[in-house]
């Protein structure tokens, strides 16, 4: 699977305890982008963060959350990203999705 040097990046903001169809919605994310032959995802769990509400996540000792900042990123074709954008709106409640245009250098797996 090849990459064209200009692609978009699309971020995906959510809570580490929304759910989608009762499992986590990152998993259900990265699997969705799985099937559509995505080019890959990243999730990545942030410490600390607020949204929307202003609602502060933190893992901090004296206040554990268990709803700590997530960010999916995934990098593809402007196409391929916009056609998984109708199945990323059926899955997602609240959050923050953000799509900006990405120059890719290097995509290759590892050698044999």
């Amino acid at each position: 699977m090849q990459i064209p040097t200009d692609a978009v990046l699309l971020r995906i903001f959510l809570g580490e305890s929304d759910r989608w169809e009762h499992k986590p919605l990152y998993e259900a994310i990265v699997l969705a982008a799985r099937e559509l032959h995505l080019a890959g995802a990243t999730v990545l769990r942030g410490p600390m963060g607020f949204g929307k509400a202003s609602r502060l996540h933190t893992a901090k000792i004296l206040r554990l959350s268990m709803d700590l900042p997530l960010v999916i990123e995934i990098v593809d074709s402007e196409e391929k990203i916009n056609s998984f954008l109708p199945t990323l709106e059926k899955m997602l409640g609240g959050g923050l999705v953000t799509l900006e245009k990405v120059k890719v250098l290097h995509y290759r797996g590892e050698p044999k």
